[in-house]
């Protein structure tokens, strides 16, 4: 009997298995290490009565999570509509090929539609060939842009002062 791809939302429980997972993936892509009380900064985030962030978790045949996709609303100014900005989406090296990549996905879009929201967007390297043909093979538009990040503080800050 073959086993269906489980995607479910992310539950207090969860949390140390996903941090092990943002973990890897901020290995996978050569990013800086993320701060050392992660969990403590991101439970209260997700498992409160107003969060605004939601994770999707991806389970294999063995009900083990391997993988995630963590989304929140976000504003498109030229559209004046909200949007479901998927922050990330990972899963472990040993569960690619197994359909969890498309069941989350799917999994995401439904959000969206449970949200009243019309479209999904994210980002994706441009060096993740993998990740690129996956969204490519979805059906998924790319928009030619480069994504920034600007400290508040901190010389960058006060270098045009």
């Amino acid at each position: 009997m073959e086993h269906l791809p489980v995607i479910r939302r992310a539950r207090v429980g969860d949390l140390p298995r996903l941090v092990e997972l943002i973990h890897e993936h901020v290995a996978y892509e050569k990013s800086d290490p993320r701060p050392a009380d992660l969990a403590g900064r991101l439970g209260p985030r997700l498992f409160t009565e107003d969060a605004r962030l939601w994770v999707l978790l991806a389970e294999n045949a063995d009900g083990v999570v391997a993988g995630y996709a963590a989304c929140s609303a976000e504003f498109a100014f030229w559209d004046a509509r909200d949007h479901l900005h998927m922050d990330c989406l990972y899963l472990a090296a040993a569960a690619r090929g197994q359909g969890l990549g498309a069941a989350l996905m799917d999994g995401v879009r439904e959000l969206a539609r449970e949200l009243g929201l019309e479209q999904v967007q994210w980002q994706t390297p441009d060096w993740n060939e993998g990740a690129i043909r996956f969204y490519d093979r979805l059906g998924a538009a790319s928009n030619p842009k480069l994504r920034y990040t600007l400290p508040v503080e901190g010389p960058a800050a006060t270098s045009r002062a």
